[in-house]
């Protein structure tokens, strides 16, 4: 932290790197990812174990609905995966290459979670609907015993994430997934009783197009969040104006431009912003209140400030180099 004079307009930085959340053994950056190696590990060993005698009791049974499920849970390890990967990578150290270490890693797992859930609903809503013109005999029994068994599975992992699914769009995804396959199962259990009264054998791709609709709606919020990230859209926690105009009310300063805001990762943000302040430079201590207000009341942990003396000293928005 401190005030760099530069040589070309007399002006200076300030950049915020004394309080990364660093302080929970020097190495978990925001609140979320650290804790919840053991939701992961538990959480993908259980579906995997899952997913397999879902698929062997599909087949068996002859039921869609039950493989449809198991495609469901299949996406989820991936998902699963992928977040687990993105929150190690995020934890990784910056290099000259990566000045950010590898943090944007977790908004891409986002990303492709969401896209890889609806790649996969998409192949299973072709085949229910082939289905349609050929009803063929489900075994139901088999049906709602598995599916209640994902009740139970998916349900408790979903429990595993449920604390960090404010903080961190990956670890929401990770528990929108569970809470969903949870709540698919049920419906999964329903339709094979229905089956087994009434011998309705078109009940059972009725069924799987319900879980694809469920998974496309639950998918839905993951991938317009995941795409504005990966865009450098202001974080929808942080509000620009209000931070323009914290800014703003800082001692000494008289105009704000250039503001900058974006994620670093799903729990991380950034700005930059560049403040004129007529009256002189105004020192550390001021980049520091200034760094401290935006993190606390923000949320912006990594702030960088130019500071500049001449109201003209910075080329307008788009001719500027940064």
């Amino acid at each position: 932290m401190g005030a760099h004079d530069h040589h070309d307009h007399g002006t200076g930085h300030g950049h915020s790197h004394e309080n990364h959340d660093h302080a929970h053994g020097g190495h978990r950056h925001g609140h979320a990812p650290a804790n919840f190696d053991s939701a992961f590990l538990i959480g993908i060993s259980l579906n995997v174990g899952f997913v397999v005698l879902e698929a062997i009791y599909g087949f068996a049974a002859n039921s869609m609905a039950l493989l449809a499920d198991a495609g469901h849970n299949l996406s989820d390890v991936f998902g699963l995966l992928m977040a687990w990967g993105a929150a190690a990578a995020g934890k990784r150290a910056a290099s000259k290459r990566f000045t950010y270490g590898w943090r944007k890693s977790s908004v891409l797992a986002a990303l492709f979670n969401a896209v890889f859930l609806l790649v996969a609903v998409g192949a299973i809503a072709v085949e229910a609907v082939r289905r349609f013109g050929e009803p063929q005999a489900v075994g139901s029994n088999t049906v709602m015993t598995v599916a209640a068994l994902g009740i139970l599975i998916n349900g408790a992992t979903a429990l595993l994430f449920a604390r960090g699914r404010a903080g961190d769009i990956n670890i929401r995804g990770a528990y929108l997934h569970m809470a969903s396959d949870a709540a698919v199962s049920a419906g999964v259990v329903v339709s094979g009783f229905i089956i087994a009264r009434t011998g309705w054998a078109w009940l059972d791709p009725a069924t799987s197009l319900v879980i694809v609709a469920v998974i496309v709606l639950g998918t839905w919020g993951l991938l317009r969040d995941s795409v504005t990230m990966a865009m450098d859209a202001v974080p929808p926690s942080i509000d620009p104006a209000a931070v323009e105009s914290a800014l703003g009310g800082l001692p000494g300063v008289t105009q704000v431009h250039h503001i900058h805001i974006w994620p670093m990762s799903t729990t991380e943000s950034a700005l930059t912003a560049h403040l004129v302040t007529p009256g002189g430079q105004p020192g550390d201590a001021f980049l520091r209140a200034a760094c401290s207000m935006l993190k606390t009341r923000f949320g912006i942990q990594h702030a960088t400030i130019q500071v500049e003396i001449d109201e003209g000293a910075c080329a307008p928005e788009g001719h500027h180099a940064h």
